[in-house]
């Protein structure tokens, strides 16, 4: 490399505080060149494509050798037709939709890969303004309306094997109202929920950022509950790609991880940052909505629609030290508990085999490891809003467990 070559790539590297400028620039170079350098990453307009949006915007991907192209799709089953055929190489997706089609669940089956988690927490269940005037503003709440008001009631997710249909059903089970037997669920794109709430077709609905809030800006929902007072940092998007994809370029998914881990760092770093962030994901080409629709949450400052505020800590994270991205194997495995559940898998898979075979968890460590990103353990517990603990030791015994199920 020549010296001005040298001088670049470090003085690139020492703004963003990374890696040594040294090391990033080498990485891409031979061994370890990126065996395609132009990457199609799908996404969906939501405040947690940030760290796939910046990447590419400050270009981060560039130091690895890669150019990510940021592609806005307008479903999550768009999201996984285009995975699946090879229109998109990687894309910023739901958990569960990869699970899904890695077991055939979830549409075709086809082996998949999850290469690192993009966010923790930062999501919502938003309930309409028709039921808060009911009283129906929480979960003890809306299950003693239900209970009492009896009528077909509708919520909304996203995907049906994806995080928000586990979000929303293991909530309202919770609280003693079977899903599957008292409530109609229907899909609905995440850009398309406030629009289906205005009009009445849906009673509430559990989708990310922005369009919780939204509804509240808007007057027309309020926060019946965040999903991290489900699960405290629980597992949200992955940056998800075909297993071929991953066997066929190695050195291509490292080089991505690599950029968006910076990225995700980059987020994480101040509020700046974030502020800088909400005014580019606001913007036509990515989220499409007002940057106040989106810089108040990722700072942690809520509001339900109903005059209560606070600053959850909570909040939306991307990097917290890198214990965001590491593709944990227990947290596959829970969405394999809640397929099973709720009746999406109809026999016991080999829980800890699949998880091991879609995360990408050695690949992980080598991009975390070049980038001096701390490796938690691969598995790890957590208390939800059931009291239930998960820790990934016996799911077949945790998926079994549950008194409400299909």
């Amino acid at each position: 490399m020549g010296r001005r070559t040298l001088i670049k790539a470090a003085a690139a590297t020492g703004a963003a505080g990374m890696v040594p400028g040294l090391q990033s620039a080498v990485y891409a170079q031979g061994s370890d060149k990126p065996e395609k350098e132009e990457v199609r990453i799908g996404f969906i307009p939501l405040t947690d494509c940030a760290s796939v949006v910046m990447a590419s915007v400050l270009g981060f991907d560039k130091k690895y050798g890669v150019k990510i192209v940021p592609t806005k799709e307008a479903s999550w089953a768009g999201v996984r037709d285009k995975l699946v055929n090879g229109e998109l190489d990687m894309a910023h997706v739901l958990w569960g939709l990869v699970y899904g089609v890695h077991l055939g669940v979830g549409g075709p089956k086809k082996d998949m890969a999850i290469l690192m988690n993009l966010n923790h927490n930062g999501q919502a269940i938003t309930l309409s303004k028709k039921l808060a005037e009911k009283g129906a503003v929480d979960g003890p709440s809306l299950a003693k309306l239900m209970a009492t008001d009896k009528r077909d009631y509708t919520f909304a997710q996203t995907f049906p094997t994806g995080t928000h249909a586990m979000w929303l059903y293991y909530w309202l089970a919770t609280y003693g109202v079977n899903p599957m037997k008292e409530a109609k669920v229907i899909t609905v794109p995440p850009p398309q929920m406030v629009a289906n709430m205005r009009v009445g077709n849906m009673d509430g609905y559990c989708v990310g950022e922005p369009w919780g809030h939204r509804a509240i800006m808007d007057g027309i929902g309020v926060t019946g509950v965040t999903t991290q007072d489900i699960w405290k940092d629980h597992p949200e998007k992955a940056l998800g790609t075909t297993g071929d994809f991953v066997k066929k370029h190695p050195n291509t998914c490292r080089a991505v991880m690599m950029a968006i881990l910076e990225a995700s760092k980059w987020i994480d770093a101040g509020l700046q940052n974030k502020l800088k962030m909400a005014e580019t994901v606001a913007d036509k080409a990515y989220v499409n909505t007002g940057v106040d629709a989106i810089n108040q949450r990722i700072l942690g400052r809520y509001q339900n629609g109903l005059g209560k505020t606070w600053d959850d800590p909570n909040h939306m994270k991307f990097f917290n030290d890198g214990l965001v991205n590491f593709p944990y194997l227990s947290d596959g495995m829970w969405f394999l508990t809640q397929h099973k559940r709720w009746g999406l898998l109809k026999d016991h898979p080999d829980y800890l085999a699949v998880a091991q075979q879609v995360n990408q968890v050695d690949l992980y460590k080598q991009a975390a490891s070049a980038m001096k990103v701390s490796i938690p353990a691969p598995t790890r517990s957590s208390k939800l809003v059931d009291g239930t603990v998960w820790d990934g030791k016996d799911p077949a015994k945790y998926a079994d467990g549950f008194k409400i199920k299909a």
